[in-house]
């Protein structure tokens, strides 16, 4: 277990410098989330107002109509849709970093408005099976969520890489599917998922960060100051927006480097190619 922390925070090392040398990479995550917030407006605002106007209160309990499975699907493609796209102008970026190519936001924004018909391809499949999820939760109860977890698991797994591909490869969303499928086979397969770790470092990183949060804001209130109260709730929703969209780009510079290094053998700038070999050599 210590031997996989250090890696991952190496690799999160490594992956932080190629930040370091274009912070551009962060906008990508930032619009996306702005995007993802509109987006959920768009869909929330209206059917909260439809709720209040007709006076309906929702049951503890009751099962999804067939027009609440519909809503939800498109809201599903629509998010999808925002957070692969934004995701596919990143990983292109991050790739032509790790070419030690020049790169800019806008160059990363035209690599996914080339790829936009797979992107909408890939969404609607993943929209699908977020869907089918849902419903198995809804549905089956305990099991249904186990279930759901664990097809949920595979998916992640399965797609680890699908997003790269989608970047560098003119590919349609099937295919790029296989062939993250492919990439994982050939190279770590079961063992990605305790080596890839960037996620553990970021979540004891964000668990300390709010209990520092949870103690700025106490201690602004203990001092009954409205200025000091504002004060601390803006620097902790800045600072925990900033995690976010750090932990955001790192991984998708991560996602970059790995696929880079199992299509073509080859490391990026940062990366030390022995590490990377022991990280995700094939389970025996």
């Amino acid at each position: 277990m210590a031997g996989r922390f250090a890696r991952s925070w190496t690799l999160m090392k490594a992956s932080a410098d190629v930040l370091r040398s274009d912070k551009s990479l962060l906008m990508f995550p930032l619009a996306s989330s702005i995007c993802c917030l509109l987006v959920a407006a768009s869909f929330l605002i209206p059917i909260i107002a439809a709720l209040v106007a007709a006076g309906d209160v929702a049951e503890h309990g009751r099962r999804m109509t067939a027009g609440g499975y519909v809503l939800m699907f498109l809201f599903y493609l629509a998010q999808y849709f925002v957070i692969i796209f934004f995701n596919t102008a990143l990983a292109g970026a991050a790739l032509a970093r790790l070419r030690g190519e020049d790169t800019s936001f806008s160059d990363g924004m035209a690599i996914a408005r080339e790829r936009i018909v797979s992107i909408f391809g890939y969404a609607l499949i993943a929209a699908t099976v977020g869907l089918v999820l849902r419903a198995l939760q809804e549905r089956l109860g305990l099991i249904g969520r186990l279930v759901a977890g664990f097809l949920g698991l595979a998916w992640t797994v399965a797609t680890f890489l699908v997003v790269p591909v989608l970047a560098s490869q003119d590919v349609g969303p099937t295919e790029a599917i296989s062939r993250s499928v492919e990439l994982l086979k050939r190279t770590w397969g079961e063992n990605i998922i305790g080596n890839a770790g960037i996620g553990v470092v970021f979540g004891l990183l964000m668990f300390f960060a709010i209990l520092v949060s949870a103690l700025l804001v106490g201690g602004a209130f203990a001092m009954q100051s409205t200025a000091a109260i504002i004060a601390a709730v803006v620097i902790v929703v800045v600072g925990l927006t900033m995690l976010g969209l750090i932990q955001a780009s790192l991984q998708g510079i991560y996602a970059a480097a790995l696929y880079r290094y199992a299509e073509d053998g080859e490391v990026g700038h940062g990366f030390d190619q022995a590490m990377l070999e022991q990280a995700f050599k094939p389970k025996k």
